[in-house]
């Protein structure tokens, strides 16, 4: 028969296993959509420069256009200590606080101090407007 201290200390260590196999999937998952902005155009193509992008303060969300047609949409907070990111340049996301840069065209960390890339955001065209799903 278990004793309370067997159970307990068994107790505990499946919820450590279960809470270490959620840190493992490798990446973060979908970005959580800020409220009032699903299915609304926040952008315009014109607006988003082949190579660069724009930071929509009011969502903190960047787009980019790492190529032409192309269009991406990421959290414009750093995963360093939050910051919000410069306008891209140069197929690069700068933070300006620390120094991290990401890739406009994945998010991807390419240099620290940040340790995570950027979240993205689910985009869809509608004519020339740039809508988050």
């Amino acid at each position: 028969m278990p004793t309370r201290r067997h159970v307990i200390g068994a107790t505990a260590a499946v919820a450590c296993g279960a809470a270490l196999t959620g840190c493992a999937g490798g990446g973060p998952g979908p970005g959580i959509v800020p409220p009032g902005i699903k299915g609304k155009v926040i952008a315009q193509t014109a607006d988003v420069p082949v190579g660069g992008g724009k930071v929509i303060t009011q969502w903190k969300i960047v787009i980019t256009q790492p190529t032409a047609g192309v269009f991406k949409a990421f959290t414009a907070s750093c995963p360093h200590k939050g910051c919000s990111v410069a306008r891209p340049e140069d197929g690069i996301i700068r933070c300006p606080c620390h120094g991290s840069e990401f890739a406009a065209d994945s998010g991807k960390c390419l240099k620290g101090p940040a340790g995570a890339p950027l979240v993205e955001f689910a985009l869809k065209l509608d004519g020339d407007g740039i809508v988050i799903v």
